[in-house]
């Protein structure tokens, strides 16, 4: 987040300061936010008085940069959230799955003002948490060739748009210190891909923020992942499947799954999740359950192309068992 003082002095809401906060978003996120022909990026500039700047479509993860006054970029937070949740509430309809998962963004921030954000002995995070009822989650890594690192917050739309007023009054009272290296999303290998989705409710959860790899290659992924055939890593280099290469450094991404499902993933003692890991290649961790939360958090770590085998095998399985809870 980067601050630029317009004007001296304190107006009614703070600092009178233009705030600029970078969000990352993958292609359908950001389809969602930008809607038919545009409409919907408009009315959100237009409603909020927020500018609202979407990086190319080169890669599969984009930057959404919005800037404004602090009110105006609540306003852009409250509705970015709402219009996820609403795909979120589409995506549930004629599915017997109750648990509603969270609306979950994901910001970018320099490195240097997240220890502000987590507080001593992780204070600060905990009383935001607390007084928003929102989760809030800085990434231990820092995002490739970058500075930065991503901070994911996940509630309902109010629980984030409170959250963000907390960071925001943080990141004002500490600016960054030295040079930032923004993170930029490169392209991925490959001239045609794909968005990795499901006609289902698992959708909401299980792909949000997905990594797309090659459609040839997701074929091929898809036809053995459904033969159960034993094969090595798919996310290490495999020349038979060439747009999956470990080339790439290692990153983390998040899910947030309904307690209800996160059963079928991790299988009986484990062995559904062991069997996910050996396919992706990805290291994924599970977190404990956490009182009040209806979700379970799952990190996957590793190359974009690990995390892309396993958050596919993941979603396929979701699906799986969707399906079969379906009424005939």
């Amino acid at each position: 987040m980067n601050m630029n003082e317009k004007e001296g002095g304190v107006c009614e809401g703070g600092l009178n300061v233009t705030l600029t906060i970078r969000l990352l978003m993958h292609g359908k996120e950001v389809g969602s936010i930008i809607g038919k022909k545009g409409e919907t990026v408009k009315k959100m500039r237009e409603e909020s008085g927020a500018r609202i700047n979407i990086s190319d479509g080169s890669s599969p993860e984009r930057i959404v940069t919005i800037t404004g006054s602090s009110e105006v970029i609540f306003k852009a937070f409250a509705m970015i959230a709402e219009k996820f949740e609403e795909d979120i509430l589409a995506s549930m309809i004629n599915s017997t799955v109750m648990s509603r998962p969270p609306v979950t963004l994901r910001l970018v921030f320099p490195a240097s003002q997240c220890g502000s954000l987590i507080g001593k002995g992780g204070s600060k995070i905990k009383e935001i948490r607390e007084s928003t009822g929102a989760q809030v989650q800085v990434a231990g890594d820092l995002l490739p060739d970058s500075t930065e690192r991503a901070v994911t917050i996940s509630g309902t739309p109010h629980a984030i748009t409170q959250c963000v007023k907390h960071i925001c009054t943080v990141m004002l009272e500490s600016p960054p210190k030295g040079a930032t290296i923004p993170y930029r999303p490169k392209p991925t290998a490959g001239a045609s891909h794909t968005v990795l989705s499901q006609p289902h409710a698992a959708s909401a959860f299980a792909i949000q923020g997905q990594f797309a790899i090659p459609t040839q290659d997701l074929t091929k992924l898809h036809q053995l992942a459904m033969q159960h055939i034993p094969f090595t890593s798919l996310g290490q280099s495999n020349p038979t499947f060439p747009g999956l290469e470990a080339s790439f450094a290692t990153t983390s991404h998040e899910l947030s799954i309904p307690n209800d499902l996160i059963g079928c993933i991790i299988g009986r003692q484990g062995s559904k999740i062991n069997e996910i890991r050996q396919m992706s290649g990805a290291q994924i961790k599970i977190a404990g359950a956490t009182d009040g939360s209806a979700v379970r958090h799952v990190t996957i770590t590793g190359s974009p192309a690990n995390i892309s085998v396993a958050q596919y095998l993941i979603s396929a399985r979701l699906s799986s068992v969707i399906a079969s809870l379906r009424p005939l």
